[in-house]
């Protein structure tokens, strides 16, 4: 008797230590991917004045910016420090932070945002989050342009020189809002969610738009504006605008933000479309086109919508977190960086591209 509980003991000991183990070499394999990522971003990409990509306008510096800190590196840290003043060349008067000329003020300043409101240590940038986040929002469709609720546009936020408001940056948006300490309660973020609510493939009382039952799967497309349009395309048989997994995800995110509960018909049908279409070797269809930054928008919504596993289709839990730390780990450049060799939406851009990663591996980790 006394042998046999010796053999379980040690059995129970050896399991534990196993265990032990495999998590240390976990930890041991992302903290490393990150060192090294951030090492790399210090090193070889950062220009002298502080940026990275500085022909990109502030855009890509603020991602990045917002990633490094994301891991806990400090805004006095030199490299980071430079960063931030950098963009902080990119402030205008009217709050946002753009180039100026700038087509693109809704994307610049709610990277912005979500890198000042990280380094904001002892209220240092306050009053600059203050200003930029009422700038935001003035831009926003149906904020201060005459646009009402049952106009298509309104809620969104957009670019270009029309400003078609799309889901990418209404969900960039709303990242921006939930980092300057607005909840679902804000105006902004209620009107934001009638314009994510019409981006999604359902015909609910939320959405009523000509393409919502033309094939009602649930996933989310690019924009309803303008004629509508997927990055996906449009399926021949029904007209219907593709969905697409980084704007399903994005949908997904958007509407836990926005308060909707797990039993609304839309984050229902938007499950079941990304349970469908679960991978992490593309973004499910668009194949490799923008891969990074749906691995991003992958993580933010499954950590939002509080799942450690997700289950897929076949009935499969998958523990996301760990096969994306995994993916990610196996795609590292030996220099410490990701590039997608797919250079839609800037993706060749080495820097970009190790900014997402850092942002989807800062979600990773319980």
């Amino acid at each position: 008797m006394l042998r046999r509980s010796f053999v379980v003991i040690c059995c129970v000991t050896v399991a534990a230590s196993s265990l032990a183990g495999s998590v240390q070499a976990q930890t041991k394999t992302y903290d490393q991917m990150v060192s090294q990522a951030i090492e790399f971003l210090a090193t070889k990409s950062q220009a002298a004045d502080g940026s990275y990509n500085s022909k990109a306008g502030p855009a890509v510096t603020a991602l990045v910016t917002a990633a490094i800190l994301k891991h806990g590196r400090s805004p006095e840290d030199p490299h980071v420090a430079k960063a931030l003043k950098y963009l902080e060349g990119f402030v205008q008067p009217d709050g946002g932070f753009y180039a100026p000329e700038s087509n693109n003020k809704n994307y610049e300043t709610a990277l912005g945002l979500l890198a000042f409101s990280l380094a904001n240590k002892n209220g240092k940038y306050d009053a600059l989050l203050k200003k930029g986040d009422a700038f935001v929002k003035s831009i926003q469709w149906g904020a201060t342009d005459g646009k009402v609720a049952s106009d298509v546009e309104f809620g969104g936020a957009g670019y270009g020189r029309s400003k078609r408001p799309d889901l990418s940056n209404t969900s960039f948006f709303l990242d921006a809002l939930k980092a300057t300490g607005n909840d679902e309660n804000s105006e902004a973020i209620k009107r934001a969610l009638i314009f994510v609510s019409r981006c999604q493939n359902l015909e609910t009382e939320h959405n009523t738009t000509p393409f919502a039952a033309k094939k009602p799967d649930g996933g989310f497309y690019y924009t309803p504006a303008a004629g509508g349009s997927s990055q996906a395309g449009v399926d021949e048989s029904t007209g219907a605008l593709r969905s697409y997994a980084s704007m399903s995800y994005a949908g997904l995110k958007s509407m836990i933000y926005a308060g909707v509960k797990k039993d609304d018909a839309r984050v229902v049908a938007a499950k079941k479309w990304l349970a469908k279409n679960y991978d992490l070797k593309s973004n499910p269809g668009m194949g490799q086109a923008g891969l990074y930054y749906y691995y991003n928008t992958m993580a933010k919504a499954l950590e939002a919508l509080g799942e450690d596993k997700f289950v897929d289709e076949a009935g499969v839990a998958h523990d996301w977190r760990k096969e994306l730390v995994e993916t990610l780990a196996a795609a590292q450049q030996k220099d410490g960086s990701w590039v997608n060799e797919t250079n839609r939406w800037m993706e060749g851009d080495s820097a970009l591209v190790t900014g997402y990663v850092l942002l989807a591996l800062s979600h990773c980790k319980k």
